[in-house]
């Protein structure tokens, strides 16, 4: 069993190589399956026409907090299309705010009750803010199998997302120098709940750090949490892809 790349943007124009042949290099590096991700109606689409060609690719339907203002109606049409498996990304972005606070967070909390309404994996944006991120959660509760993706916290961030159940996903930047809180956290992070991404094509890992990042680069990302972890990278891949299938249970219909 190869490497799963639990999240990326593989329909993105910013990628260096179009899906198909992405998602070839992918395979002829050792990954075996790939969860695309809509940010709103127009990416929904193209993950779900990405995933509809590709027997090892699912697709999640969600509304990105930078465009909360577009309305959670918009991506609703798609809940119930093949091979999707989850929510998301949806959650809340402080950093650029690029909708107003007062729209991403019941934005969120719609998201989380369809997940929860529809029986699919939430998979959750975060930056800048973890208490309100907490908070939403906490007064919706917690869909069954919830992702934090891109995990970007540190020991207690990551302690209070497990506390709630929740699965973390790293990305490259635990490959970068300056991580060392991120990489504390996934030290810690119990075996059975840990997920490795790419978020294609951004995040890149040490050494391709600066350039746009590809599916193919999720090993790197399991190989460098596995040897920080002390284990055998083959192994770790069998484990964080047996972790993406309980995740997404959806996967296995």
């Amino acid at each position: 069993m190869g490497w799963t790349d639990t999240h990326c943007h593989i329909h993105d124009d910013k990628m260096a190589f179009g899906s198909d042949e992405s998602l070839q290099r992918a395979r002829d590096a050792g990954v075996e399956r790939f969860v695309v991700i809509g940010c709103d109606a127009e990416t929904c689409s193209a993950a779900l026409d990405v995933a509809s060609r590709h027997d090892d690719v699912w697709a999640t339907i969600g509304l990105h907090p930078h465009d909360a203002t577009q309305g959670v109606a918009s991506i609703v049409p798609f809940i119930n299309k093949p091979r999707v498996v989850g929510i998301g990304e949806c959650g809340l972005d402080y950093y650029y705010e690029h909708s107003p606070r007062d729209i991403q967070m019941p934005a969120f909390a719609e998201q989380i009750a369809l997940a929860k309404e529809h029986d699919l994996t939430l998979v959750i944006h975060t930056r800048d803010a973890w208490k309100d991120t907490f908070d939403v959660l906490d007064a919706e509760g917690m869909p069954a199998n919830t992702i934090i993706h891109c995990f970007t916290g540190g020991p207690d961030e990551a302690r209070a997302c497990l506390d709630r159940g929740a699965y973390l996903s790293f990305s490259g930047i635990v490959t970068f120098k300056n991580a060392v809180e991120l990489r504390e956290a996934a030290e810690l992070c119990p075996i059975d709940r840990i997920l490795v991404e790419t978020d294609s094509p951004f995040l890149a890992p040490v050494p391709h750090r600066g350039r746009p990042n590809e599916p193919a680069h999720v090993g790197i990302v399991g190989t460098a949490i596995a040897d920080l972890r002390g284990h055998d990278a083959a192994d770790f891949a069998v484990r964080t892809t047996a972790n993406a299938l309980a995740a997404f249970p959806r996967i296995h219909s």
